[in-house]
């Protein structure tokens, strides 16, 4: 059966707003006739008319003809009838009550503009009016994924005849073909419904709960008996089958039944402590807990800083250094070694260092400089101390003793610097000993090396050198030698003419 025809079998009755352009006219006039309908030159009584909204026209339309006498005259958008082919069926204009269209407010929460033009049009082909204001509007659709739906639904649930709605439920009434409201559900506001028997206290119970206490508080004087936790746990006890009566009550209404008869109640709890006579925070008793394990501290030990360490780091440097023979009738000297690179200013002595690291520093009497004498050392080029000379007997004497040995240097050994009387000398600097490195190494003369190194300041372009010249002297033909000089040539005979 054709969409645009009723249970009858008659035609659907349109008539179009006249200054509809005459092309848009003439399509919608092809499409009604060909989907069942009939196009009325005059406004009918049952039927549609086909406008274009937002036209003065269709104002004056609507003013003129819109009467409580014609209720199935209906006022519709010229795209209803594209839209009840789109639709497969005549659109029922659901959204109309007994005032007119019901006038419906899309919330901007509905940010997408598109959706915004489909939706109105829907409604319009409904019936309804998507224009009116948020006051104004019976309806308000709004977004429901956001927070201002929640507080459209709390801000307007007390006003009558006004209805916050999803827009998913203008489609779903669409559907159904008829205008439903989300229904209202009932919520429990709490307390007892009218009508409803209360639970009354037995003797039994007011038992049990003196027990409870008793088991708990014994004593009044610890105070707790009155509290809400008291009785939460006593509800909690649900799991043991021997408490299984503490659900006759709530937790407020233990609470409330030790709390109005306290007096008498209390009287019942001594009699059963004065009868198990429990001590003061036995276990079990409410609000006594295991007490907490004592942690140890352990105490955290500060590595002492060595007292001499700042001596250590300067002989590493090579600042202080002090070479003592070991044999008991030798004289200690004390050389200083101070490299090229490092300033020459006097150190402190050793004696100094370990002074000042000393924790109870005080001033020396003069008595005391005196004494101290005996114990001094020998700074920089000071003359040695008198208990660092040599003896008489020693020192005129033309031969050394047999234990005391000259120390020699080796040609592999070049870490060392050579002794002189006896007193050892610090080892070489790092610079002086690559300066014999490479005089060793490619048989030249230290001085050679020295010198060149002093010219240009680098030394791998020192090693280079006098590598490549040892290569250069090794490719010298021995026949050389037995070459004349310059000196020794013979000028040639001159010949006669």
């Amino acid at each position: 059966m054709p969409i645009f025809q009723d249970e009858n079998s008659l035609a659907v009755k349109f008539f179009i707003q006249k200054d509809i352009p005459e092309e848009t006219q003439a399509e919608l006039c092809e499409t009604i006739t060909s989907l069942g309908g009939r196009v009325e030159s005059k406004v009918p009584r049952q039927g549609y008319v086909l406008t274009q909204p937002g036209t003065p026209e269709e104002e004056r339309l609507r003013l003129c003809w819109i009467s409580t006498d014609r209720p199935e005259r209906y006022f519709v958008p010229y795209t209803y009838v594209e839209a009840c082919k789109i639709a497969g069926m005549l659109l029922k204009q659901i959204f109309v009550g007994n005032e007119g269209p019901i006038k419906m407010h899309i919330h901007p929460s509905i940010a997408n503009v598109n959706a915004r033009a489909a939706l109105s049009q829907r409604i319009m082909h409904s019936g309804g009016d998507p224009t009116a204001s948020p006051q104004s509007a019976h309806v308000i659709l709004a977004d429901p994924n956001t927070e201002v739906f929640q507080h459209l639904v709390k801000s307007y649930q007390g006003v009558p005849d006004k209805y916050i709605e999803s827009y998913l439920w203008v489609k779903k009434c669409v559907e159904k073909g008829a205008l439903v409201y989300t229904p209202l559900v009932y919520k429990n506001p709490g307390g007892r419904r009218p009508g409803e028997e209360r639970t009354q206290f037995t003797e039994e119970d007011e038992e049990r709960l003196c027990r409870w206490i008793a088991t708990k508080i014994p004593y009044k004087e610890t105070g707790g008996r009155t509290g809400n936790r008291l009785y939460q746990q006593l509800c909690e006890m649900t799991v043991d089958s021997e408490y299984a009566w503490v659900t006759r009550h709530t937790w407020q209404s233990w609470r409330e039944r030790y709390k109005k008869n306290s007096g008498r109640l209390d009287n019942m709890i001594t009699a059963i402590v004065e009868q198990k006579k429990p001590a003061h925070g036995e276990k079990g008793q409410y609000g006594y807990v295991r007490q907490a394990e004592e942690k140890t501290r352990r105490s955290r030990k500060k590595r002492a800083k060595p007292a001499d360490e700042s001596l250590h780091a300067d002989l590493a440097k090579g600042q202080i250094t002090d070479c003592i023979d070991r044999s008991p009738d030798t004289a200690v000297p004390i050389i200083m070694f101070t490299p090229d690179h490092i300033s020459s200013e006097p150190r402190a002595s050793i004696s100094g260092i370990r002074a000042r690291q000393s924790p109870d520093e005080e001033e020396m009497a003069d008595d005391e400089d005196e004494e101290s004498e005996e114990w001094r050392i020998r700074v920089g080029n000071q003359s040695p101390p008198p208990w660092a000379k040599r003896k008489a007997d020693d020192e005129g004497g033309s031969e050394p003793r047999a234990h005391k040995k000259m120390r020699t240097i080796s040609h592999s050994d070049t870490s060392a610097a050579p002794t002189t009387d006896g007193q050892a000398v610090a080892p070489l600097h790092c610079i002086d000993q690559a300066i014999c490195d490479i005089a060793n190494e490619f048989r030249f003369t230290v001085q050679e090396v020295k010198e060149f190194y002093d010219k240009c300041g680098e030394m791998d372009r020192a090693r280079t050198r006098f590598q490549k010249m040892r290569q250069l002297l090794n490719t010298v033909d021995d026949s050389i030698d037995s070459l004349p000089s310059e000196t020794t040539k013979q000028p040639p005979p001159s010949t006669s003419s």
